[in-house]
């Protein structure tokens, strides 16, 4: 009978290339890489939010600002009415209204003329979340966004009823 090579001797350990144990491993490595990159993607995510909605708000309170500017009779209502209703625009999306500047500019020195077109330009900064106020942070921490609409007077504006 040939001798065969099943061998009647224990099997010494099998280890693994390494030569250590890692048995369990897997998942404490999934668990490291995926918080190391879900928490910036995350971050992200919101400050792209935050950013955007910055962005909206500038343009909508640009917008509305000029609307306002078109209808008032002139050029002293005109400004406190664009003033108060880019602020309340501003309020409404939870950007600091404190810190938004707002510029008219008429194209005829007259701004009630029938034809004329009125632009509100709307300069705001939006803060990312998360950036502490401490050392100047906030400055740094902030995107600064700008928007412009222009309207035209209508030329029905000056006919009185």
């Amino acid at each position: 009978m040939p001798p065969s090579n099943i061998s009647t001797e224990p099997c010494p350990a099998r280890l693994d290339p390494g030569g250590g144990n890692e048995r369990g491993s897997a998942s404490l490595e999934f668990l490291t890489v995926g918080m190391l990159l879900l928490v910036p993607l995350v971050y992200l995510v919101l400050a792209l939010a935050s950013i955007q909605g910055g962005a909206l708000a500038v343009e909508g309170a640009a917008r509305q600002g000029a609307r306002v500017a078109v209808q008032a009779g002139d050029r002293a209502s005109a400004e406190s009415a664009v003033e108060r209703a880019v602020r309340v625009a501003l309020v409404d999306y939870g950007v600091d209204a404190g810190e938004a500047s707002v510029i008219i500019d008429c194209q005829a020195a007259d701004c009630d003329v029938p034809g004329s077109r009125i632009r509100v330009s709307v300069q705001a900064s939006v803060g990312l979340p998360l950036v502490p106020d401490v050392l100047s942070l906030d400055r740094v921490g902030s995107v600064p966004l700008e928007a412009s609409a222009t309207q035209t007077v209508s030329r029905f504006a000056a006919v009185e009823p």
